[in-house]
């Protein structure tokens, strides 16, 4: 039998390692499990390389940041400075990460909960899930598409090709501001084609104000709107293909449509769709969850299922809470007046980090 934890904490990014960090400074003992090889693995999986971040407070919050070790500096840095960052406070602090240890279950009852693992298993008496909100979403599409991209792991890889970025929010532009950049640093005159599937992009003042340089500048970047994948087909050649197309407006008559098409190697395809968050993991652990229907969600869509947590965010089993992206946008609250409405909450560094302090303040003795 392992000795006993105070508490186990899934994820090491800004959440999770803010709650390692205050759980060593109150002398509780803790493990961190991170399924990647990096501490903030998820934020390498999620950020293109150069995104610059930086410690954005909403308006609505008046606090100071909570864990200074995990705020990003005032000037905007690259994001693999932050991790550069992060890898320091891990090793200075000697925070307690286990690497290339994936979450799998929990069994047991409070205090006295086992969390499984594919490497072993943990007795503790409190679990934090922290592991954010980043599963990706289907493309849709008939045809295989696992070669498709969600995100940039080497931008030179794409000098000298056509790329097709996909999604009409934040995440692509900033791919699509990222590949750009990389392309006419290199002299490459390639392009970066943007395809969305409705009319209007839908990103930010700091996104837009980055990717308005970016053309600016010379990038070669080609927009791509009311653009459909429609299939994953293989060529002549054997290479794995997606094709896109888009609606003419050329009038037809009766059931007649003109579409025109591009196709591109899905190795060249990045697609940033968004992602769904952990519902599946939350019903396998048993954790309540309400479906929007109706008037009952403003913020999250009709048909999503929101967490129910407690003012401090802790579920409806006792000694396990959630903070971070796994409960963004929304979650829904039960207040001490018993009043259940849904909340908001920004998938913010300074969100997750704010998430580990109300936690390790509110977390009750066994």
């Amino acid at each position: 039998m392992p000795a006993k934890l105070d508490m186990v904490i899934v994820g090491s990014g800004p959440g999770g390692m803010a709650t390692g960090i205050l759980a060593k400074q109150k002398n509780l003992s803790y493990v961190i499990l991170e399924k990647g090889k990096n501490p903030m693995q998820g934020i390498i999986d999620t950020y293109p390389k150069g995104k610059k971040v930086y410690p954005t407070i909403p308006k609505r919050y008046t606090q100071p940041f909570p864990v200074d070790e995990v705020r990003p500096p005032d000037e905007r840095i690259p994001v693999e400075a932050y991790i550069d960052q992060a890898r320091a406070v891990k090793e200075a602090l000697d925070l307690k990460i286990s690497f290339d240890e994936e979450f799998k279950a929990i069994e047991g009852t409070y205090p006295d909960y086992m969390v499984k693992t594919n490497q072993g298993s943990y007795l503790t008496s409190n679990i934090i899930l922290a592991f954010g909100s980043n599963i990706p979403n289907d493309l849709g599409i008939y045809g295989e598409a696992k070669t498709v991209a969600r995100n940039i792991e080497n931008g030179e890889d794409y000098i000298g090709i056509n790329v097709l970025v996909i999604g009409g929010g934040n995440a692509a532009a900033d791919v699509v501001a990222s590949l750009s950049r990389i392309k006419r640093e290199a002299n490459d005159a390639t392009s970066v084609y943007w395809a969305h599937i409705k009319e209007k992009f839908e990103i930010n003042k700091d996104t837009a104000r980055d990717l308005g340089e970016e053309m600016l500048l010379g990038g070669q970047i080609k927009i791509l709107q009311r653009a459909v994948p429609k299939i994953g087909e293989v060529d002549a050649d054997g290479i794995d293909r997606l094709y896109i197309h888009q609606a003419s407006n050329v009038a037809m008559d009766n059931d007649l449509y003109i579409y025109q098409g591009m196709s591109f190697p899905m190795k060249n395809v990045i697609a940033c769709i968004g992602t769904h968050g952990p519902s599946a993991i939350f019903d396998s652990l048993q954790l309540q969850q309400i479906t929007c229907t109706g008037n009952i969600c403003k913020i999250a869509k009709e048909g999503e299922r929101l967490l129910m947590l407690s003012d401090h965010l802790e579920t409806n089993m006792k000694g396990i809470y959630a903070i971070g992206g796994a409960i963004s946008p929304s979650y829904m609250e039960i207040g001490s007046d018993g009043i259940i409405k849904e909340k908001k909450h920004s998938n913010l560094i300074y969100t997750a980090v704010l998430d580990a302090s109300m936690v390790m303040e509110n977390m009750g003795p066994e």
